[in-house]
């Protein structure tokens, strides 16, 4: 009786929603040994519950498959400065980005000894980064030509290499296009993946607001940080000058994280006697701003207009007492971004 011949294996990137998991069913079928890699950067953090996370690792253990995940922090944030393939219609760069997902699954295909490497894009189902032309800068950009497989659209795409050494088949490969799910919700039926999730990524760039608030921050923070990051993953925000921002809580929850994000020169902000939100002053004018953003504090707050209260205002260590006024809409709303 002769052993049964080794599988060969591939990395597949897994994101945790339908299309990545369909395209790993799709290679285990064919009998690969895959492996998966996810990724988080800053903005798509798939512990954050924005509808990027899908339960990841339950996703990879479903599967059966090994889970690997990289995270791209400081170096995401220096690409982000100046994407060499630009960004999308928030503040995404696309291309760049997959590019960076895929040198980091590279490493880790060469570090196991796999073969190519697994995606589950849709030829058309993005606008920026999952077209023809977009597809082949990604790969050139990692070092990848011929060494990514998309299963879901091959059948499609330009012959890869696995398919040139016969490692795979075309007629096992997918031909879906565009935006239309019909075609993967039947497919998970058919590899009993319930409770398919929504389409949609997670990152945060892609949303417009979220992106008009990191234009601003790139564009009067020379390198920000994951602090600076995770600040604007919350409140409402205030630009007051070219180097000062007001941040304002939104419920108890964003005030918790306001106290918690905020560095020692960061200033501190509550009504002293009402219910209402933590804010927090950020720039290198932080302190000129201390008037102005405890009545704009006082204003989200439950305390009366037009008259004097008490707002605490906290630096580092140090804490004192302000009396301000509630301050009107129209005298505040031009600094909001």
């Amino acid at each position: 009786m002769t052993e049964e011949k080794e599988k060969k294996k591939v990395v597949a990137l897994l994101s945790g929603g339908l299309d990545s998991q369909l395209a790993v069913r799709m290679m285990q079928e064919q009998g690969f040994d895959v492996s998966a890699v996810a990724i988080k950067t800053p903005f798509c953090d798939f512990d954050c519950g924005r509808g990027c996370g899908f339960e990841i690792r339950e996703r990879a253990d479903d599967l059966n498959v090994n889970l690997k995940t990289v995270y791209l922090g400081d170096e995401y944030i220096e690409m982000l400065k100046k994407p060499k393939h630009g960004i999308g219609a928030g503040f995404n760069p696309c291309i760049d980005c997959r590019a960076m997902m895929f040198d980091a699954a590279k490493k880790h295909m060469e570090e196991i000894g796999a073969e190519f490497i697994v995606s589950g894009e849709v030829l058309g189902q993005r606008p920026m980064s999952q077209h023809g032309p977009a597809l082949r800068t990604i790969e050139k950009e990692s070092e990848l030509v011929g060494k990514i497989v998309r299963p879901l659209s091959a059948a499609l795409l330009p012959e890869t290499i696995p398919e040139k050494e016969g490692l795979i088949k075309r007629e096992n490969l997918g031909m879906i296009r565009g935006r239309t799910r019909r075609n993967q919700l039947d497919m998970a039926k058919k590899y009993g993946i319930e409770n398919p999730p929504n389409a949609g990524g997670g990152c945060l760039l892609t949303e417009p607001q979220f992106g008009i608030k990191a234009k601003d921050l790139f564009s009067h923070v020379e390198t920000p940080t994951i602090n600076d990051i995770d600040l604007l993953k919350i409140g409402r925000h205030f630009r007051l000058d070219e180097e000062t921002k007001l941040v304002v809580g939104r419920n108890k929850d964003e005030n918790e994280m306001i106290k918690a994000i905020a560095l020692p020169n960061d200033i501190l902000l509550e009504a002293k006697d009402h219910v209402g939100p933590t804010s927090i002053l950020r720039g290198n004018n932080a302190k000129n701003h201390t008037e102005f953003a405890s009545s704009i504090t006082l204003r989200y707050s439950d305390a009366p207009k037009n008259q004097s209260e008490i707002v605490l205002v906290k630096s580092g260590e140090v804490s004192e007492e302000i009396s301000a006024e509630s301050i009107e809409e129209d005298a505040y709303i031009k600094f909001r971004i």
